[in-house]
């Protein structure tokens, strides 16, 4: 799907399976996947024949601009004026998105006794979990972006540098080769630090002889990269080596898992088999990987039990990792295609354990 009036009706198709006669979208990923729209303050109320974009003031040109949908600009809130409308489209069965909502929005419509609400599955992200050919690029020029960035930082690394400037000359340079910014907040972690999986850049120095984690994503014309490398600064002893080794194979091995058919959760056992067979598997402390696009995390997630089988067109991460408190960690990850032979490795940065 390429164009947002057949991403509409494609959605449309799936309101009639869940006996829904309109949906009231309001996640603003969503919104924009099937309107267009990237404004702050929006809602979208499609119905098997319609759909308008409700929104606010600041947005009447940029409505204009971007959606191909009937606009309505509301001089208060807009919740409202979407009662209003549904109303006077006399639709009595509304299908709403819980995990989207605010509840505030869940009560004001409870109010309504005209409407039976009916909490839908996550029937867009299902949509956007098959990305179109423009997705596809667009994520590829974002991870492009994502790489040189980094390229950039590592070949001026000093061991006084912190964390924290670290990660300001990641974003810096992610928006200096045309990024809109980062899609997540850098993680930059040195020594012990890089066993957080999800550190937070600090002040402290980066030094010499330990390992040093970058976890870092790009934002570009909409849609986000990921990628995770660990360098050494100094010289490496073995059991950096030793853990970097086992970890790239676990890597590797999930990538070659990665084709049409297989279930997600088979990915991630590949991974999980190798690291275990290494004496790591305890140390693996989250999932080999997610989808990604539009938002930095969207389904699927390739975990233990997740059935999800893939599909050409899925774009994920595969992003195992082993945690030692105390010395380190190491996470290696790319952006990868699932494509009808397999998968296309997205992010060209080089995985070979760097010393710097």
């Amino acid at each position: 799907m390429s164009t947002l009036s057949e991403r509409r009706d494609a959605f449309a198709g799936s309101l009639r399976e869940h006996n829904t006669e309109a949906a009231l979208i309001s996640g603003l990923p969503n919104i924009r996947y099937l309107s267009g729209f990237t404004g702050s303050n929006a809602l979208l109320l499609i119905t098997r024949n319609s759909s308008t974009l409700l929104t606010d003031p600041r947005y009447t040109i940029q409505a204009s601009q971007e959606s191909d949908c009937k606009a309505v600009i509301a001089k208060r809130s807009l919740l409202p004026e979407a009662v209003k409308l549904v109303a006077r489209k006399r639709i009595r069965r509304l299908g709403v998105e819980p995990n989207r909502m605010q509840v505030s929005e869940w009560l004001e419509l409870q109010k309504q006794r005209s409407i039976t609400m009916l909490p839908l599955p996550p029937l867009v992200e299902q949509l956007r979990m098959i990305k179109s050919q423009d997705e596809v690029e667009a994520i590829r020029q974002s991870v492009l972006t994502n790489s040189k960035a980094y390229d950039a930082v590592l070949a001026n690394i000093r061991p006084e540098a912190t964390e924290a400037e670290l990660a300001a000359e990641i974003e810096y340079q992610q928006r200096r080769h045309g990024a809109e910014g980062p899609a997540f907040e850098s993680i930059v972690a040195a020594g012990a630090r890089s066993a957080l999986p999800h550190a937070r850049p600090t002040s402290e120095q980066v030094s010499m002889n330990r390992l040093l984690l970058f976890d870092i994503g790009a934002l570009q014309t909409g849609y986000c990269s990921d990628m995770t490398r660990v360098v050494h600064l100094g010289r490496a002893g073995n059991k950096a080596k030793k853990l970097y080794r086992a970890v790239l194979e676990a890597q590797l091995a999930a990538i070659d898992a990665v084709k049409p058919g297989i279930t997600a959760g088979k990915v991630d056992a590949a991974a999980r088999t190798v690291l275990e067979k290494h004496g790591l598997g305890n140390l693996f402390v989250h999932s080999t990987g997610h989808g990604l696009g539009l938002e930095i995390h969207e389904p699927p997630r390739l975990g233990r039990k997740d059935k999800t089988r893939l599909q050409e067109g899925m774009v994920i991460t595969i992003e195992p990792g082993a945690y030692m408190e105390g010395f380190g960690g190491v996470r290696i990850e790319d952006t990868v295609l699932v494509t009808a032979a397999g998968c296309e490795i997205l992010t060209p940065t080089s995985k070979e354990f760097v010393v710097v």
